[in-house]
C-alpha cells in the first residue's frame, strides 16, 4: 500500500490520511475478507433480533423494544467505520476528506454515546421488573418505552457536538497522517498544529463523566436486581432472572471494559497498537458478539429466532404467532 508524503507545509489541511493497518498487500486482502465477513455476519445477527422482535407479538414489550432498539443502534453504529475502513483495505490513498472525518467522528460517538443510554434504560427497566414488579406494568408501560427510547436517540446525538465543535476548530496545518482506522479525538488532537490542554481537559472531563455517570447507574441498577434476585425462594425464578441479567451484564462488561481504556484518559499515550485493537474490540467485535448474547442466554428470544427462521425457510409472510 501506498502511503502519501505527509503535508509538511503551513497550508490546512484539506483531508486526512487513515494509515489503519499498514501491510502487505495479501495481508490486506486476508484482513478485506475478515472484516467483511465480520461486517455481514453482524448486520445479520442484529437484524434477526429486530425482525424476531417485530413480527412475534409476544415480544412487544418493554424490554424486547429497548433490545430492538439497541440492535438497530448497533447496525449504524458499526456502518459509521467498517465500510470505510474496508475501501481502505483496497485504496492506495487511505484518504477522506476534512469534513468526512468530522463527521465520522460525530456520528460514530453520538452513537457510542447513544449506546450508554440504552444500555442505561434497559438496566432501569431490568430493576423495576424484577425489584418492583407490581409497580412494573404501571411504571413501564410501552408508550412510556418508546419515550425512553426517543431521548436516548436524542441525547446521544446531543452530546458530542460540543466535542466535534472544538476539536473541528484546532488548526491543522500538517503532518495529516492519522494512525488509526477512523476519526478519533486522541490522533486528530495530536495533529493540530498548536497545543490545546484546554480543550483535552473539557473532552477528558467529558468522557469521564458520561462514561462513570452512566456506568455507576447501570452497576447499581444491577446491584439492587442481584440483591432482589438472591431472596427469590424458587431455584427456577433466580435461574431466569439471572438468564435476563446475566445477557445486559455481559454486554455492559464487554463495552465499557473497553471504551474506559481509550477515553477516560484519552492522553495517556497508549501505543497507536493498542488503540486500534482494543478500538475493533468495542466498535465492531462487541456489536457482533451483542445478538449472540442475547440470543443464546434469552429462552423466549430463542424461540422467537426459531420461528423466524422457519418461516423464513418456508418463505412465508405471517405475523409470527405464538
Amino acid at each position: 500500500m501506498k502511503i502519501p508524503a505527509e503535508n509538511n507545509h503551513s497550508d490546512p489541511v484539506s483531508e486526512f490520511i487513515l494509515l489503519g493497518f499498514p501491510c502487505i498487500w495479501e495481508v490486506q486482502i486476508l484482513l478485506f475478507s475478515i472484516f467483511f465477513v465480520i461486517y455481514v455476519l453482524t448486520l445479520m445477527g442484529n437484524l434477526c433480533i429486530i425482525c424476531a422482535v417485530w413480527w412475534n407479538d409476544h415480544l412487544h414489550t418493554p424490554m424486547y423494544i429497548l433490545l430492538a432498539n439497541f440492535s438497530f443502534l448497533e447496525i449504524w453504529y458499526v456502518t459509521s467505520t467498517v465500510p470505510n475502513m474496508l475501501a481502505n483495505f483496497l485504496s492506495e490513498t487511505n484518504s477522506i476528506s476534512f469534513y468526512g472525518c468530522f463527521i465520522q467522528f460525530y456520528f460514530f460517538f453520538s452513537m457510542g454515546t447513544t449506546e450508554t443510554f440504552f444500555l442505561s434504560a434497559m438496566a432501569f427497566d431490568r430493576y423495576l421488573a424484577i425489584c418492583r414488579p407490581l409497580h412494573y406494568p404501571a411504571v413501564m408501560t410501552v408508550q412510556r418505552c418508546i419515550r425512553i427510547g426517543a431521548g436516548c436517540w436524542v441525547c446521544g446525538f446531543s452530546c458530542f457536538l460540543l466535542p466535534v465543535y472544538l476539536i473541528s476548530q484546532l488548526p491543522f496545518c500538517g503532518p495529516n497522517t492519522i494512525d488509526h482506522f477512523l476519526c478519533d479525538p486522541g490522533p486528530l488532537m495530536n495533529l493540530s498544529c498548536v497545543a490545546a490542554p484546554a480543550t483535552e481537559i473539557i473532552c477528558a472531563i467529558f468522557n469521564s463523566v458520561l462514561i462513570f455517570s452512566t456506568f455507576l447507574f447501570i452497576t447499581s441498577s444491577y446491584t439492587l436486581v442481584i440483591r432482589a434476585v438472591l431472596r427469590v425462594p424458587s431455584a427456577e425464578g433466580r435461574h431466569k432472572a439471572f438468564s435476563t441479567c446475566g445477557s445486559h451484564l455481559a454486554v455492559v462488561s464487554l463495552f465499557y471494559g473497553s471504551i474506559m481504556v481509550m477515553y477516560v484518559s484519552p492522553t495517556a499515550g497508549n501505543p497507536a497498537g493498542i488503540q486500534k485493537i482494543v478500538t475493533l474490540f468495542y466498535s465492531v467485535m462487541t456489536p457482533l458478539f451483542n445478538p449472540l448474547i442475547y440470543s443464546l442466554r434469552n429462552k423466549e428470544m430463542k424461540q422467537a429466532l426459531r420461528k423466524l427462521f422457519r418461516i423464513m425457510r418456508l418463505g412465508q409472510r405471517q405475523p409470527l404467532k405464538n
